[in-house]
């Protein structure tokens, strides 16, 4: 069905022919009580982890979800970039992909540029060991022509998964996992019907 909306998009000229796309994930919640609340009412938080983590691509320009993984959170964000990426680059055709520091790795550089002709990608480096030791060409690029303008245009997904949280709530309705991960999949096809329609 993403695949369905993301060509309706196409259809009504709501995206470009090259699309400037974030990625960036978030967090669902399987109650109403969020763990910041529950940690200042002095309640233990732990027995409510894990939670469900949502990590999506979406479009500048039009604010459509091009793609979206499902996983059990807390985990780290980098393993989820090629899933996320490829869905994505079926759906449009990517030519700036803009991300957090926690994508910064030199592998998502490539996949990007080398396999899925991606122009550009734009991932702060996140200094490992030394400060002063950046290994790679793309991240070498990031460190020495680091195109800061662009990278003000991140907050367009932040944007994306507020609507999401506002509009379609941000509490799981759903109590066993593989229904979780049905019903996160879902507000995301319905929140593309909501910007087309």
């Amino acid at each position: 069905m993403l695949d369905q909306l993301a060509q309706r998009g196409r259809e009504l000229a709501l995206t470009d022919e090259a699309v400037t796309a974030s990625i960036d994930a978030t967090g669902l919640e399987d109650h109403h009580a969020s763990p910041h609340f529950l940690k200042r009412r002095g309640r233990r938080t732990r027995r409510y982890q894990p939670w469900l983590k949502l990590t999506l691509v979406g479009d500048h320009r039009s604010h459509l979800l091009l793609g979206a993984v499902v996983s059990r959170g807390p985990n780290n964000d980098s393993p989820l970039l090629p899933p996320a990426v490829r869905q994505a680059c079926r759906r449009a055709r990517i030519q700036q992909l803009l991300g957090d520091g926690a994508f910064d790795a030199e592998p998502h550089h490539e996949l990007c540029r080398e396999r899925l002709n991606i122009v550009r990608t734009v991932f702060p480096i996140n200094p490992r060991g030394h400060p002063k030791t950046v290994r790679g060409r793309y991240r070498r690029q990031m460190r020495h022509r680091f195109p800061k303008k662009l990278y003000r245009q991140r907050w367009q997904i932040e944007s994306m998964i507020s609507r999401l949280k506002r509009r379609l709530g941000c509490v799981l309705t759903a109590r066993v996992w593989e229904r979780q991960t049905h019903e996160a999949l879902w507000r995301v096809i319905a929140y593309n019907c909501l910007l087309i329609a």
